[in-house]
């Protein structure tokens, strides 16, 4: 499947907000019931796009967005502030094609240009597809938590697993470039 990655802007909201709404309805790597809406999808990405996290769209040889990937803060406290949190989210016309690693692959070289030094991936569902392509990138098992999350009339493990970028804990991170405007102390 011939992709293009883009950066997303405020008028591939109603794409993403009917990706994530299909996977919220279907899926389990959301933990969320009920889709939000697309004014709640927009407070959502102009909160990540403030803080200068990459937020990328997938789109097809048509033009069409089949998928989409963010990083975010995994926690808000500054401490917490050179690691990041990814997310990707896929039509299912694009599940199983490679989409997803292509997006996660670059998440991570953003992620790592911009000076973060480690991310996340906490895995609803402990989605065996989600972990292999997590897996073939790089990240390595750091956890399983047994039956964190109630959807679809069943209890759902969540994976976590890991992946330094860049230099990781091997040096001070202190002279790195990245969004900071979310940590205040």
């Amino acid at each position: 499947m011939p992709l293009t990655l883009r950066d997303a802007t405020v008028s591939d909201l109603p794409a993403i907000t009917e990706i994530y709404r299909e996977s919220v309805l279907n899926g389990v790597a959301t933990y969320e019931i009920v889709p939000p809406s697309e004014a709640e999808m927009t407070t959502r990405f102009a909160t990540i796009a403030s803080h200068g996290y990459p937020y990328i769209v997938a789109t097809d040889a048509a033009g069409t967005i089949v998928g989409y990937a963010y990083a975010s803060a995994f926690r808000t406290r500054a401490a917490y502030r050179f690691l990041v949190e990814d997310s990707i989210y896929l039509a299912p016309s694009a599940r199983g094609k490679g989409a997803g690693k292509m997006l996660l692959v670059e998440l991570v070289r953003r992620c790592t240009e911009l000076g973060f030094r480690q991310m996340v991936a906490v895995i609803g569902g402990a989605h065996p597809a989600s972990i292999a392509v997590h897996r073939s990138v790089g990240f390595e098992d750091q956890g399983l938590m047994k039956a964190t999350g109630f959807k679809h009339g069943r209890w759902l493990d969540t994976a976590i697993m890991q992946l330094a970028l860049g230099d990781g804990s091997t040096s001070d991170p202190s002279a790195g470039v990245y969004p900071d405007t979310l940590y205040q102390g």
